[in-house]
């Protein structure tokens, strides 16, 4: 009777057990991710987008703070609250397979259905919508207005009428939110509004007869649209200033062809009829107005900060096509390799010297010029200094080091002068928040400096004799980089810079000693970071709560705490096994949301305040997660060959039990393990298997680290993963006749390697790969333009010197060498469009291992760059890396296209996913 007793307690868990599904990959489809977190200002509603990650439609959601669903929907993005909260303002896009049958059917593309505006009331949860939208803006810091620009259906009676278009313009609708009233103006390309104070700017073509071309205003006391200049050209950059009482815009009214432009800065205040013109080429001292420029004002709205540049070299029109010769100069004095000048032309020719208009002494002052590669002006466009760095006589630098180095400069923003302060510098410098100090990373040093306005010193912050500042783990041949910077304090007394675990509070000056101001962080290798809730804080306070993230290294565990900065050390608040992120505080009060994840909890939002004493779910995106297999995750700990202690990740199937053997998939690229708490839901990866895929489906996976020295990042690989694999095997649950590995790129070059080593590997899926170093030492990364020497010499592939220096260890780190030793069959994704590594990498691989007959395929998706981008192309991968594991590895039948291949006749027609079973 007992044990009849059991068998009825523990047979519906079983037949639950059983009932639970393997994930396939229709789960893309179903899963979906969040996007656009959004939580209204007063705090009393959430809005979210959600994303299926494969095909299909979009969906908004809208709660309360409560978590109450108020709104569900379909096809809809880009939510946006209004400023006070009365209102959620969103795009509908038309349905996805509805589209598709259109396109199918060769709809014109202007024949397509467009998106549909949406305007949901919080309070009366009224909707009104608009279609053929083609873009809206929601007013930051003013109220009861929402703008947009739509095509209008064609009035028949109009049949003379000029078509709304893009290079026509649409019509412009300024909606009043609280009465309906309408607000239209035709015909507009461009529009933009202030950020603080309701105005509205546009520019319009015009309708040939009662409308002229031009930019316009609009009056919201008179309730009316006024031109401020009107003539034929072409209006752009519209800028208004903070409180909208100030815009800016440039023209062209030059009607000819003529090549070279004669554009004009125009500036408008709104006690103004019409604007005036401010600068123009005549006027500029062999220079002309850079309208590439995005202008804008100062904070205070007392300086208009634009740019002018020089003339560009223009093309003898009177030469024919023939007659034009196309010839490239590489010269070994360049300071850019000619690639790299043409991957930087559109910028270079954008490029141009800083300069403002003040608007209170009606003048200008030019700051920047040909020698300044960037300018920082201080305190918001309102300082009286400003920092200009110069990396001219560096720039060859970047082919075998990976960087520049720059000459820093003070200008004074009232004159224009220049005094040179430092030079040869290496790292990023910035301003602090009020202006006095110029601060910087040099790698060289491993140190932080700071550059004092008022007494013109420059002074080293950091020493790195108490604790270090820079990166304790850096593994590549070249300087360290830092931990970063947290904020300044107030009146730029401060700054709070970051070590690998605690947070130190340093005068700028050194006139008093660094001090720690978290507890001992490194002593509980606990590493503290600021979690910034308020996007515009520029420094922070004496007395200023704070939430600071806490990552424990041990274990992975995070936990959030309160600090109140000057006064205590921090509080915890919440912790656990979860990776805690996307934090969004409403502007108007103490409410937030934000995630927490591991791998079986989905990042559904979570409310709370400030304070987290009580934590509510809000979202439910992902319930079906409860209907299929998944899995754990655990640390897994073993010796490298060397006598490192190593770490690294190691994925269970559901239900596993230690006394099975499960065939088990290697995946790996540098260090991977502080990552045991991320959410790995179904996804069509781009480079990488999908852990709850593949545990769903029984295997094991396994993802070690790797420690680099210099000089043989192969070895080091096998060192580190192999002691790791057969670590596991020995614990009696690897099935050690079926193990896979997988890796992109890195991972893919260091797989490369490893099969030359051991035939501990029954398959491997390398993605990328260079397999000779020789060959990609002196090519170009076709995404940069750069040379890829210095990813050799200095970075990644740390080899730690040229070719002619170390010869041998580039063969010896070069897979193709010893490409017969290979018996592990290889499938490789290289694409002919990689910018990364180049595409004649995989070919060599492939190419080699056919000719030694060895089992290689090799997949290539046409126009990709580094790894497939177009969702098609990701489930593609997906489903043929999926095929080839589960025939290596579980003994499935074998697809067609491993078989037969897919020959060119019948390529983007048959995928040959068949599954026909023999060889």
């Amino acid at each position: 009777m007992k044990k009849l007793i059991l068998l009825l307690t523990v047979l519906p868990f079983l037949c639950f057990s059983q009932t639970k599904k393997e994930l396939d990959h229709d789960a893309y489809n179903i899963w979906r991710s969040v996007e656009d977190r959004l939580i209204s200002n007063d705090g009393s509603h959430i809005a979210y987008t959600l994303k299926p990650n494969g095909y299909g439609n979009e969906s908004l959601m809208l709660h309360r703070f409560n978590g109450e669903v108020v709104l569900s929907h379909d096809r809809s993005y880009n939510p946006s609250f209004t400023n006070n909260s009365q209102f959620l303002i969103f795009k509908v896009s038309p349905d996805y397979d509805e589209l598709r049958d259109l396109k199918r059917k060769k709809t014109k593309e202007e024949d397509l259905p467009g998106d549909t505006l949406k305007i949901y009331s919080l309070e009366s949860k009224g909707i009104k919508k608009v279609g053929g939208l083609q873009s809206f803006k929601v007013p930051k810091e003013w109220d009861n207005y929402v703008v947009y620009l739509y095509e209008p259906a064609p009035d028949t009676a109009k049949k003379k009428e000029k078509k709304r278009s893009k290079k026509n313009g649409y019509d412009l609708v300024l909606m009043n939110l609280v009465d309906g009233t309408e607000y239209t103006f035709p015909y507009v390309l461009d529009y933009e509004i202030a950020e603080e104070g309701a105005a509205l700017a546009l520019t319009t073509t015009g309708n040939d007869s009662t409308l002229a071309k031009g930019v316009y205003t609009f009056d919201f006391d008179a309730k009316s649209f006024n031109p401020i200049f009107r003539a034929k050209g072409e209006y752009s950059r519209l800028a208004w200033d903070k409180k909208g009482k100030q815009l800016t815009f440039i023209s062209d009214t030059d009607t000819t062809k003529a090549l070279q432009r004669d554009y004009h800065l125009h500036y408008f205040k709104t006690e103004w009829d019409s604007s005036k013109t401010i600068a123009r080429n005549a006027d500029l001292d062999q220079l002309m107005v850079n309208k590439d420029h995005n202008n804008y004002f100062s904070e205070t709205g007392k300086r208009l900060y634009f740019e002018v540049k020089e003339f560009p070299v223009l093309q003898d029109t009177s030469l024919l096509d023939d007659e034009i010769v196309n010839v490239e100069v590489w010269n070994y004095q360049d300071q850019r390799l000619f690639t790299h000048q043409e991957n930087e032309l559109k910028d270079d020719q954008k490029f141009g010297y800083l300069s403002y208009y003040d608007v209170e002494k009606d003048r200008f002052v030019q700051l920047g010029g040909s020698d300044y590669s960037r300018i920082a002006v201080s305190d918001e466009g309102d300082g009286t200094t400003a920092i200009a760095l110069s990396d001219y006589n560096y720039r060859k630098l970047i082919t075998w080091e990976g960087y520049t180095l720059n000459d820093l400069y003070r200008l004074d923003l009232n004159t224009g002068n220049k005094t040179k302060i430092d030079e040869g510098v290496r790292g990023f410098v910035s301003l602090s928040p009020n202006g006095k100090y110029a601060y910087w990373y040099n790698n060289s040093d491993s140190a932080w400096f700071a550059y004092s306005f008022d007494e013109e010193v420059t002074v080293q912050i950091t020493n790195n004799l108490q604790v270090p500042f820079y990166n304790e783990i850096h593994d590549t041949p070249s300087d360290p980089w830092p931990y970063g910077i947290m904020s300044w304090t107030e009146n730029d007394e401060r700054v709070l810079i970051y070590d690998r675990y605690d947070i130190w509070e340093v005068d700028p000056s050194m006139n008093t000693a660094p001090k720690r101001i978290t507890p001992n962080g490194r002593g509980e290798k606990l590493t503290y970071r600021y979690i910034k809730l308020d996007r515009e804080e520029r420094f922070i306070k004496k007395g200023q709560k704070l939430l600071l993230s806490g990552f424990y290294e041990g274990d992975k565990s995070e936990a959030i705490f309160s600090f109140t900065y000057g006064k205590n050390k921090p509080e915890k608040l919440i912790s656990g096994d979860y990776q805690y992120g996307s934090f969004t505080k409403a502007r108007d009060n103490k409410n937030l949301i934000f995630t927490q994840e591991n791998f079986q909890t989905f990042p559904d939002l979570l409310a709370t305040d400030v304070s987290f004493k009580s934590v509510k779910k809000v979202s439910d995106i992902n319930p079906q997660q409860k209907d299929y297999k998944w899995g754990t995750i655990e640390l897994v700990y073993w010796n490298s060959l060397d006598g490192q202690k190593m770490e690294g990740m190691l994925v269970k199937p559901e239900g596993f039990d230690p006394t099975k053997k499960y065939p088990m998939i290697v995946n790996f690229y540098e260090k991977s393990s502080d990552g045991l708490n991320n959410h790995r839901d179904p996804f069509p990866h781009r480079s990488t298997i999908n852990y709850s895929f593949y545990a769903s489906r029984g295997y094991l996976i396994f993802n070690p680290n790797v420690n680099y020295k210099t000089g043989y990042p192969g070895e080091d690989a096998y060192n580190c993963v192999i002691p790791g694999v057969t670590s596991l095997i020995e614990k009696g649950f690897v099935d050690e006749n079926n193990i896979g590995v997988q890796g992109h790129s890195w991972g893919g070059y260091q797989i490369a390697h490893l099969i030359n080593e051991t035939n501990i590997f029954k398959c491997a899926e390398s993605g990328a790969p260079v397999v000779n170093m020789i060959s990609a030492y002196g090519g170009i990364r076709w995404g940069s333009g750069l040379s890829r020497m210095f990813q050799y010499e200095r970075t990644q592939s740390r080899i730690g010197g040229t070719l002619w220096e170390y010869p041998l260890r580039y063969i010896e780190n070069s897979p193709i060498f010893y490409v017969d030793k290979v018996q592990t069959p290889v499938l490789i994704l290289h694409n002919d469009e990689d910018g990364a590594v180049p595409w004649y990498q995989g070919i060599e691989y492939f190419g080699a291992l056919r000719r030694l007959g060895k089992p290689a395929w090799l997949l290539n998706y046409r126009g990709e760059p580094h790894w497939p981008v177009k969702v098609q192309n990701r489930i593609d991968f997906n489903i043929r890396m999926a095929q080839f594991f589960d025939y290596y590895l579980k003994g499935a039948p074998m697809p067609k296209w491993m078989r037969d291949g897919v020959p060119a006749t019948e390529l983007g027609i048959r995928q040959g996913y068949e599954l026909i079973g023999d060889k």
